[in-house]
């Protein structure tokens, strides 16, 4: 799965313009010191403002060095100053060296003056910037967001919970460094901040659909892991509809539509917010386990919700099924010839349907009394199969018409109109096999 390559350009972050005017400068009490620390704070911020990034280093690390405290200025400018000299740099060790210092200076930044809520976001950031592709380092990533998070409650900008799960993923695919079961969590919390965010009017598409694109490439989601670590925990608050969905998502993905989960998946889904599709799927789904009534309660909900002729057809024709295997023939023909009504592609079906009822009718519509009329119903279904334009079907109900002798034996001639009676009811044309 091609996963997206622009989570960083998504972010649009913080750190803009040049610290110079800091409260509480300690300059140093040696006047040489001091006029050299003047020097060399002059010489880096203009070295800065030129983005000379390189030639910047030497008096801040000379001012880091010698003056530590001089300023916080210097660790809002050094970070600066670090992270441009490792985009300038091309020697691989250098660059390396250049991100490290980066991260250093937030930790010199936090022993002196102890307010990582304000930039702990920037330095987890940076690390994901610099060690998203560094199978070592990059679970330090990791740890900076969480600790943010810790810190926060949440990553702010929004933007930043999507660099946060692809750091989660690189990790993962790295390292192996996470259960499926801590992934779904770690998804499941940035999920909810993101809803959250979304709520706030935040437009967070681009960051759900990274994550879907993350959590897709992990491939940590299958059948197994739906019905072993997600379906306990839907039976156990069946009123989830968050995770309803997460399950009925996953498992149409993963084609796991025939377990209890899913069912249950369904059931929470429908009950809640009903639409065609899913009462009639959960219809089907009851048909599958043979429970013919449930089946055909939601089929008549799926009816109510049906928005055209041809989604009508389509509940007819699932209700004939239920009728039929309910014993209710008459009904089921009902149903078959109205799902053809409105949907003529249904037709041939439909008639075929009713032929194979018929067909099975022998025992049930068998009077004992004529062989004539007893046999009629054969003749019903070879009527319904010609108009489905069924000739397999045709020649074997006409397999069973009765004889010229049995029609002679009982005063009948070819031609002569019978009923048949039973729920079949249909008045038909006498006609031999042979």
């Amino acid at each position: 799965m091609k996963i997206k390559s622009a989570i960083i350009g998504c972010l649009s972050f913080l750190l803009v313009g040049l610290v110079q005017a800091q409260e509480n400068w300690n300059w140093p009490s040696d006047p040489q010191m001091e006029a050299k620390a003047r020097e060399y704070n002059a010489a880096y911020n203009d070295y800065l403002k030129s983005e000379e990034y390189l030639k910047a280093k030497k008096p801040l690390n000379w001012l880091l060095a010698n003056s530590p405290d001089l300023n916080e200025a210097l660790y809002i400018n050094g970070v600066k100053v670090y992270a441009g000299a490792s985009e300038a740099a091309t020697d691989e060790a250098d660059i390396a060296a250049f991100q490290d210092s980066v991260l250093t200076i937030y930790d010199l930044r936090k022993e002196l003056y102890d307010n990582e809520p304000n930039w702990i976001a920037n330095k987890a950031y940076y690390a994901y910037k610099f060690y998203k592709a560094n199978k070592e380092k990059v679970a330090i990533a990791v740890e900076l967001f969480e600790k943010t998070i810790e810190i926060h409650g949440k990553l702010e900008p929004s933007s930043l919970n999507a660099a946060y799960f692809d750091a989660v993923y690189r990790n993962f695919a790295y390292n192996k460094a996470y259960t499926p079961e801590e992934i779904i969590t770690k998804y499941e919390f940035i999920t909810s901040k993101l809803d959250e965010d979304e709520a706030a009017g935040v437009n967070v598409a681009t960051s759900k659909s990274t994550l879907e694109q993350l959590l897709g490439a992990m491939d940590i989601i299958n059948c197994d892991f739906i019905e072993n670590n997600m379906g306990p925990k839907l039976m156990e608050d069946p009123t989830n509809l968050k995770l309803a969905k997460q399950v009925f998502q996953y498992a149409i993905k993963e084609k796991c539509t025939s377990s209890d989960v899913f069912l249950a998946a369904l059931e929470t889904i429908d009950n809640d917010s009903p639409t065609f599709s899913t009462s009639q799927v959960r219809g089907m789904r009851y048909m599958q386990n043979s429970e013919y009534a449930k089946a055909g309660e939601l089929f008549e909900k799926a009816l109510t919700l049906a928005e055209t002729d041809e989604q009508k057809a389509e509940i007819h024709w699932d209700m004939a099924k239920v009728h039929a295997n309910l014993g209710r023939k008459s009904q089921a023909r009902s149903s078959a010839l109205k799902a053809a009504e409105m949907n003529e592609e249904r037709e041939a079906d439909a008639h075929s349907f009713i032929a194979g009822m018929i067909m099975s009718s022998s025992n049930e519509c068998k009077g004992g009394e004529s062989r004539v009329k007893d046999y009629s119903i054969y003749i019903a279904a070879y009527n319904e199969y010609a108009r489905a334009g069924n000739n397999e079907g045709m020649a074997n109900a006409k397999s069973r018409f009765p004889s010229k002798e049995e029609l002679f034996t009982e005063g009948y001639q070819v031609g002569d109109s019978i009923n048949t009676g039973c729920w079949v009811g249909q008045t038909v044309k006498l006609a031999t096999r042979d």
